[in-house]
């Protein structure tokens, strides 16, 4: 129904090579089928290494190694700290969840297991290979089906018809194909520089105002209005455009900042996605944080979606309030949690 499950469901099909090299891992399992073509893999951790603890309750590094196991090995450091983060994300929601006591039905775990034995089976493979391909046993696999549909049965307990409808007329614009084009600059940002990031967007912000008022100074003075917008897009573009290339620590830089084309939900973290949104076009927003650090927003176009009917999606309205939802357990939970990381090994 979610995510989650859907994902365990697929396992089977990626293992057997059916997906592309760049399937991204889980977001809620951060459990990923082993590459078509394996590469030069160093050996998996020992099962009793931590690489975290969240409430006393362990992640073990083998979770973090099945995470990476997409990436190509020169860049697990790299990309080490996404995977982990996202596991202990993972562990405050089931934490969160248990201390509700949401059940789960046992029957209903064992019944998505021989799903994924079927699935097994029908591609040629071997259950237990399959496994072991995945440095996953059986524990593991039930332990994070159980996960999954203790969050399904959440969100349906939540996301009742009544409160999707709402969603779906406050924010229509999620659901009815609108789109937005931006440019952005990130700066990486941690609790102790936090108001240094801020300020050195506010600077850029000003430098790039700065130049559009003294290259619009420049035209003649009878230009008329339309040109004269015209102008003050164009330039505006490529001071950001620099400024993104000098500044920015997104890999988007390379670009100029530039995102493309993207919809108002499910392909950016919500806080950028409400601020870009907010913009017309050719209008600088001011610092918003997300969890990578802070950006600077420039809107470049956008497209109004169509007039579209709830119960035609009705799906993905209910896959968007499950994961607001999620985002909301996370950021009220995460500060009152004890979580403790260890040096990778």
């Amino acid at each position: 129904m979610f995510a989650r499950f859907w994902f365990w469901l697929g396992v089977i099909s990626l293992a057997a090579g059916l997906a592309g090299p760049g399937e991204a891992f889980s977001q809620q399992t951060g459990v990923l089928p082993p590459p078509s073509k394996e590469p030069d893999l160093p050996p998996p951790p020992a099962p009793n290494v931590v690489a975290a603890t969240v409430n006393g309750q362990a992640i073990p590094e083998l979770a973090v190694f099945r995470g990476l196991l997409r990436e190509d090995p020169k860049k697990w450091a790299l990309v080490r700290k996404d995977v982990l983060n996202y596991l202990i994300d993972n562990m405050l929601v089931d934490q969160y969840l248990t201390q509700l006591k949401i059940v789960v039905d046992p029957k209903d775990v064992e019944e998505r297991v021989s799903q994924i034995k079927g699935e097994s089976k029908k591609s040629g493979m071997e259950f237990d290979k399959v496994l072991k391909g995945l440095f996953l046993s059986e524990e593991d696999l039930r332990r994070e089906l159980t996960g999954a549909l203790r969050w399904d049965k959440f969100v349906l307990q939540q996301g009742t018809e009544k409160v999707l409808r709402e969603m779906f007329e406050k924010y229509k614009n999620m659901f009815d194909g609108s789109q937005m084009q931006a440019r952005h600059i990130l700066i990486a940002a941690t609790a102790d520089n936090a108001q240094q990031a801020q300020l050195k967007l506010a600077t850029i912000r000003k430098e790039i105002e700065a130049q559009v008022t003294a290259e619009l100074a420049k035209l003649p003075a009878g230009t008329d209005s339309l040109t004269r917008e015209k102008e003050r897009m164009k330039i505006m573009d490529k001071a950001f455009a620099d400024a993104a290339l000098k500044d920015s620590t997104c890999p988007s830089k390379s670009q100029g900042g530039d995102l493309g084309w993207f919809p108002r939900a499910g392909a950016m973290v919500e806080p950028f996605a409400r601020a870009a949104f907010a913009l017309k076009p050719y209008q600088m927003s001011d610092p918003v944080l997300t969890e990578f650090g802070y950006h600077l927003i420039l809107a470049v176009n956008s497209k109004q979606g169509t007039e579209v009917e709830f119960e035609k999606v009705k799906p993905f309205v209910q896959e968007v309030y499950g994961e607001r939802l999620r985002e909301a357990i996370i950021a009220s939970y995460k500060a009152r949690s004890k979580i403790e990381i260890q040096a990778a090994k």
